[in-house]
């Protein structure tokens, strides 16, 4: 089922359905990268929806490394076309970090796992673990996923904001919550508990008291 897809969810595609849905979008034709995304063993990863598309459908992206033209690419795929692929931890990406940012990236690890917590990357250190092609640059962000299963640790905010005080890059990423929704760790941490913040869905934005966010308290 399309709806069961939460965004960040990395999808592998069949074969077949690729060549079908880039025969449909000539505007891809000479796209770097693009024609041999699945051959290559590369998924696809579930983005937001976009008004006006079709129910059932599953949306899904890809982005191109900066050195050609850093372009998000939209596509949409039949249910029947995807199956899940397993999400990388960040430990899963030692491997493709720069050197600077070793430290960083074990303190993440480390407070994971002081809080019961599995960090997970996204933006360029996942496309680039995934893929090795260069998508990390000197002015990447470390961009972090938190899937919170209830209340948020309180140590969890604190501990983000000391680990960015000392590494070499900023440190992004949300909150995954229970019911699917994302919400930016630093906007939650400047709301405090008497503010809002915006939540992502795969469907849809709400804004939402952060004092709910803390508590775990389901929509």
């Amino acid at each position: 089922m399309a709806e069961a897809y939460r965004r960040h969810d990395l999808l592998d595609v069949e074969p077949g359905a690729w060549g079908a849905v880039l025969a449909a979008r000539p505007d891809l034709a000479e796209a770097p990268h693009v024609a041999a995304w699945v051959e290559d063993g590369r998924p696809v990863i579930l983005r937001r929806s976009h008004p006006g598309e079709a129910p059932g459908i599953v949306p899904v992206g890809l982005p191109l490394p900066p050195r050609d033209g850093k372009r998000r690419i939209g596509l949409t795929l039949p249910p029947e076309a995807v199956r899940p692929r397993r999400p990388l931890d960040l430990s899963d990406t030692r491997h493709a970090c720069p050197p600077a940012w070793s430290e960083t990236v074990e303190a993440a690890i480390a407070l994971g796992e002081r809080l019961g917590l599995t960090p997970r990357p996204f933006g360029s250190l996942l496309w680039q673990s995934l893929t090795g092609l260069p998508y990390l640059s000197d002015r990447s962000d470390l961009d972090l996923l938190w899937p919170i299963a209830g209340a948020v640790p309180p140590a969890l905010l604190d501990g983000l904001a000391a680990i960015e005080a000392r590494a070499p890059m900023r440190l992004d990423g949300e909150l995954l919550l229970a019911n699917g929704g994302g919400v930016n760790w630093r906007e939650l941490d400047t709301a405090g508990p008497r503010g809002t913040v915006l939540v992502k869905h795969r469907d849809r934005l709400a804004l939402r008291e952060a004092a709910a966010i803390f508590a775990g308290d389901p929509e």
